[in-house]
């Protein structure tokens, strides 16, 4: 872990060969839990604050986890056998629903900010969009809208912080394309060719501005406005493609992790003219944690 207000880093956890590598790792809304993803297929549920193991998610997915995104108090997991599973970290029995629509491994998950709709994205060139009102009816497994345009694996997703049903999407080498999408009727908006592997995208907070990274053969980052998509800036630096990117509470930093085994930090979306101080949220549904085991 990278302290910001240090640079200091510490260690949380180093997963032996027989369980790993980590796959995956997210942070939950409350700032203090990790769930870290491995190739054994389990989960683990981490107090960075305590260093402390707080729980296992077992029995879920077959092979390795290599995408999570959460929802509230619900850890949504995407795994190699094109599962994906929503967990609820408050009970003993945590699987509360299984999406089935990929036929290869999920690479892309992400939730809207109303935590009604969750997109995936697939190395089936396929991306869901699921809804929490049908799962919850009698078809828990039936997607909203299936979504073909893509040629290669979609592992790159960002919802427009402005725009409530907007997701962008972004394909791999074989398709090179953001697409924009309208997800209540399906329709895809916009799609643009950028020249190179999209591997993941983020939206501005603050502007109305898209970053992408990329692969072969100069990856970038590359700073979009919108929804012109003229090209603002590249950033270059790494030497492999930019497999992820996260941004900063504040919406300003971006960090960048490659293939190239660095991390780098970039100021791309400036300061926000009124810094917003961040919504308290509340931590009461990681309470139960210690209880369960």
């Amino acid at each position: 872990m990278w302290d910001a207000s240090n640079g200091a880093t510490s260690e949380l956890v180093t997963i032996d060969e027989e369980n790993g590598p980590v796959t995956s790792v997210k942070w939950a809304p409350d700032g203090r839990h990790i769930a870290v993803g491995l190739n054994n297929s389990e989960v683990q549920l981490w107090d960075s604050t305590a260093n402390r193991l707080l729980r296992t998610l077992k029995g879920g997915h077959g092979s390795r986890v290599g995408a999570l995104d959460w929802n509230n108090h619900i850890l949504t997991t995407g795994g190699m056998d094109g599962q994906i599973i929503n967990n609820d970290v408050r009970v003993r029995a945590h699987i509360v629903e299984t999406y089935r629509g990929h036929h290869q491994e999920v690479c892309g998950l992400k939730w809207s900010a109303s935590g009604q709709q969750l997109a995936s994205g697939g190395n089936d060139n396929l991306l869901h969009i699921w809804d929490r009102s049908i799962a919850s009816s009698n078809s828990p497994t039936q997607w909203l809208h299936r979504l073909e345009e893509h040629t290669a694996a979609v592992k790159a997703l960002a919802w427009c912080p402005f725009q409530g049903n907007l997701l962008a999407s972004g394909g791999g080498g074989g398709d090179r394309c953001i697409k924009f999408w309208n997800t209540h009727t399906g329709a895809c908006l916009n799609s643009v060719d950028t020249g190179s592997q999209v591997c993941a995208l983020l939206w501005n907070k603050n502007e109305r501005e898209l970053l992408s990274s990329h692969g072969f053969t100069q990856n970038q980052l590359t700073l979009w406005k919108y929804p012109s998509m003229v090209k603002i800036a590249e950033l270059t630096g790494h030497t492999s493609r930019v497999l992820f990117m996260v941004q900063s509470p504040d919406g300003c930093t971006v960090a960048s992790a490659a293939g190239d085994e660095t991390l780098r930090f970039w100021n791309v979306f400036g300061t926000p003219e009124v810094a917003k101080p961040a919504p308290k949220t509340n931590s009461e549904p990681f309470a139960h944690l210690n209880r369960i085991r």
